[in-house]
């Protein structure tokens, strides 16, 4: 008989070796053939979970879940089958088996650290939310130096806007927050959401390695001018906008350029009335696509802004507003056109009618 170099138990699973690792696979899948086409040739649980886990190896879900299945009716076994059909599950999207599998073991097991980071998981795609963070909370209770997962269980909390708690949680972590970048990120955010002027320094701190993010450098400059650094804020937007229109900038999905010009036009209009470059920003903004008429209409009734640059703003809101309706007419046109279009393809010929009405 072969010897396997694979140890599984309800804890870990370890392969040792590249070369070893494949030809264990592969000498496991052939004693799969002779367990399946011999009825007398016997094989113990251990055996079958081997040859399961060689599936998995090589990404053959279906022939992995038999053999780990079979594997399970073992007592030795049945922990860490169960634990790996429910990878499986995960790995095909299939989260509510997945957290099954998962959170049957910890019904036998509280204190298995893998099922528990499992279900954690799992829970955070099903957008079980509150089962995931009282996941992670026994988590860090078991393995208190784990920043991942407490990187994780700060992330649930923070979705959960429970952002002092969170807080709490990543300052356990504060020789982490030095070189883990998600952490700091993280972090800041939740200083942001908390009001704490302290979140500038931290956002500052992750954009000195992070400089091309556009999307963080947005949420930076909106919180220098919040905290009315409008120098420092005004600064950020040009970079920002600098960047966009550079040959190379990609395009970036969560932000659109004529958002971060508007607010950038805002600010200037709010912090330098004097200028006019806030009114020309604003006409580049509205022309690139920006079409919150309510936005516009809220800076045109602020007093930080100048009476002449507010009847400028009343103009571009008029303007706007009638876009927009022209926009409406022509999409209420071109419905009813393709209505008609589609009655007249729908009625019957003239001969038919005639037939219908003999």
């Amino acid at each position: 008989m072969i010897t396997v170099i694979l140890k599984a138990d309800s804890k870990i699973i370890r392969l040792y070796g590249k070369i070893g690792r494949f030809f264990v696979i592969f000498s496991l899948i052939f004693l799969a053939s002779l367990f399946s086409g011999c009825a007398g040739l016997a094989a113990s649980a251990q055996e079958y979970f081997s040859i399961g886990m060689a599936y998995y190896e090589l990404g053959k879900f279906d022939e992995a879940e038999k053999w780990l299945n079979r594997a399970g009716q073992a007592d030795r076994t049945m922990t860490a089958s169960q634990y790996n059909l429910g990878r499986i599950a995960f790995e095909t999207k299939k989260y509510e088996n997945a957290v099954k599998y998962f959170e049957g073991i910890l019904k036998k097991d509280p204190d298995n650290v893998l099922a528990l980071r499992a279900a954690a998981f799992t829970r955070i795609k099903t957008g079980d939310i509150e089962k995931a963070e009282k996941h992670y909370n026994k988590l860090l209770l078991l393995v208190p130096e784990s920043a991942d997962d407490g990187y994780n269980h700060a992330l649930v909390l923070f979705a959960m806007e429970r952002y002092d708690k969170a807080e709490e949680v990543l300052e356990k972590y504060t020789f982490s927050l030095k070189d883990n970048s998600d952490l700091t990120l993280l972090y800041a955010r939740t200083q942001k959401a908390l009001d704490k002027v302290e979140a500038i320094d931290t956002y500052a701190r992750w954009l000195n390695s992070n400089s091309s993010d556009k999307k963080v450098r947005y949420e930076y400059a909106q919180l220098l001018e919040k905290h009315n650094l409008f120098a420092r804020a005004l600064e950020e937007y040009r970079t920002i906008l600098s960047d966009s229109d550079s040959a190379s900038a990609q395009a970036d999905k969560d932000i659109k350029k004529s958002d971060i010009r508007f607010s950038f036009a805002r600010l200037l209009l709010t912090a330098d009335t004097e200028n006019n470059e806030g009114i020309t920003e604003m006409e580049t903004a509205v022309s690139e696509g920006y079409d919150n008429i309510e936005e516009v209409e809220k800076l045109q009734k602020n007093t930080k802004v100048s009476a002449a640059n507010r009847d400028k703003l009343r103009n571009i809101v008029n303007n706007m507003q009638r876009a927009e309706e022209a926009k409406e007419k022509k999409i209420k046109e071109t419905a009813e056109k393709k209505a008609e279009e589609d009655l007249q393809q729908d009625g019957l010929p003239e001969t038919d009618i005639e037939n219908n009405s003999k």
